[in-house]
């Protein structure tokens, strides 16, 4: 496809004997690094919960405000990095051309977030969608990536499902270099922490220069700083927003869950968006302390702010109690709404309700909203089509688009007439799954 985008070992130095840590500080860590990987970082550190501090500054709803119905509206699902097939998809649809430059005019096209992680070419997605938005703009239209699960993970540094591929994607000549300099930073960091880790008993943080360089291939930190606040991928992930409306059709990732439908669209985006900022202060802040190191991941921060935590409490002088709220609040991210398994990235219950249960459920969501219609992500579809559910009021749009990695997965997309008609477009085929109907007009009455 023509595409114009783009053996000596050294041991860390071992820890010096524990001093006693408190029970209830011992068991938050242990319950926060020894989840299953899966759950890790959706579920809270239970004697932390309560000190979360809830953020509600609002962020406006990037969407536009249309002066006209939109002729086509596009949504695709999960990409996870298949490059390729989103560019076949795209070009079916008439949205670029053989350049992957925009040809859809004033055409809207939604992605539903999980743009990156699983395969390899994440990077390349991203420039491409960075390219669309500004050539659609030009040409009157819209393209509105929105923010998944794997977004949000990657920004907090939680990134088990990032391919090698895309760190080598990052690299250039230097990298060799930076990573053995990162490595050396790493081994004077961890032997300057040695005695309050040794108290933790954790399995995360590398104890040789063989397992740390395993865990960073080449790539590694250029990554993460691409992602970081001020890198130019990390900048563009942060202004996504969680949820759309567009003609009365509500977009996101996972579902609003009928529990949180007391908060507006925009305050479930500024929610989001400010846990994010407030992350991303209290990471620069303790890389500023040498507590962490910038190319930590959210497994290594949490191990050592268990750590700061016991030092600044057996510490002679009165603690700084903001400072330590601020960590407990860090450590506690598995209960923020962007981590929360009922949250608006991670709910799958579109998928799981039964017809029955889950319709008058829905109904109180869309009326909450007043919308007519959801369409979201997230959850692969078993039968690898676009399903409609409740009476045509929810579309799961994720068909598993990365085939690689889910088995008779396929690229697929949903195109929306008028915020009526539904057209599930798949690249060998179509297939129509609600329009709603008009009622005739009753006329004047004489």
């Amino acid at each position: 496809m023509t595409s114009t985008r783009s053996g000596k070992h050294t041991r860390v130095p071992k820890p010096e004997a524990p001093t006693k840590l408190a029970p209830s500080l011992r068991d938050a860590a242990s319950n926060t690094l020894n989840r299953p990987a899966g759950t890790l970082l959706r579920q809270a550190c239970g004697s932390l919960a309560l000190l979360l501090l809830a953020v509600g500054v609002l962020y406006s709803n990037p969407a536009k405000k249309l002066d006209k119905p939109l002729e086509r509206l596009f949504a695709i699902g999960d990409v996870h990095g298949d490059f390729d097939d989103l560019c076949v998809l795209l070009k079916r649809f008439g949205l670029v051309d053989a350049q992957l430059h925009w040809t859809g005019g004033n055409t809207t096209l939604v992605q539903t977030g999980d743009l990156i992680d699983r395969g390899p070419k994440g990077r390349e997605v991203m420039d491409l969608f960075m390219s669309l938005e500004k050539e659609a703009t030009k040409a009157g239209g819209q393209v509105l990536p929105l923010l998944g699960n794997h977004e949000v993970m990657n920004i907090l540094g939680d990134l088990r499902y990032v391919p090698p591929e895309n760190y080598a994607g990052f690299a250039d000549s230097e990298s060799p270099n930076r990573r053995k300099a990162a490595y050396q930073e790493y081994a004077a960091w961890y032997a300057s922490h040695a005695k309050l880790l040794a108290v933790l008993k954790q399995p995360v943080l590398a104890a040789t220069e063989e397992e740390w360089m395993a865990k960073h291939p080449a790539g590694f930190t250029e990554y993460g700083e691409a992602l970081s606040p001020d890198g130019n991928c990390g900048k563009w992930l942060r202004h996504h927003a969680a949820v759309a409306k567009i003609e009365g059709v509500i977009f996101l990732h996972g579902g609003i869950h009928p529990n949180l439908i007391s908060l507006k669209l925009e305050q479930i985006n500024s929610q989001i968006h400010e846990e994010i900022e407030e992350f991303d202060k209290t990471k620069k802040d303790l890389v500023l302390r040498k507590v962490i190191l910038p190319f930590f991941t959210i497994q290594e921060i949490a191990v050592a702010v268990q750590a700061e935590l016991i030092r600044s409490r057996a510490g002679e002088t009165a603690p700084d109690e903001e400072y330590q709220a601020r960590l407990v609040r860090l450590l506690d991210f598995g209960n923020w709404l962007c981590m929360r398994d009922d949250g608006p990235l991670w709910f799958r219950g579109y998928d799981q309700w039964s017809e029955e249960g889950g319709a008058p459920q829905v109904e109180n969501v869309l009326a909450a909203y007043d919308a007519s219609h959801l369409v979201v992500g997230h959850t692969v579809q078993k039968t690898a089509h676009i399903r409609s559910r409740f009476g045509g009021k929810v579309f799961l749009i994720d068909t598993g688009m990365l085939s690689t990695y889910w088995r008779g997965g396929r690229a697929s997309g949903l195109e929306i007439r008028a915020g009526r008609k539904f057209t599930a477009e798949y690249l060998d085929g179509q297939e129509l799954l609600f329009e709603e109907k008009l009622l005739p007009s009753a006329g004047k009455e004489n």
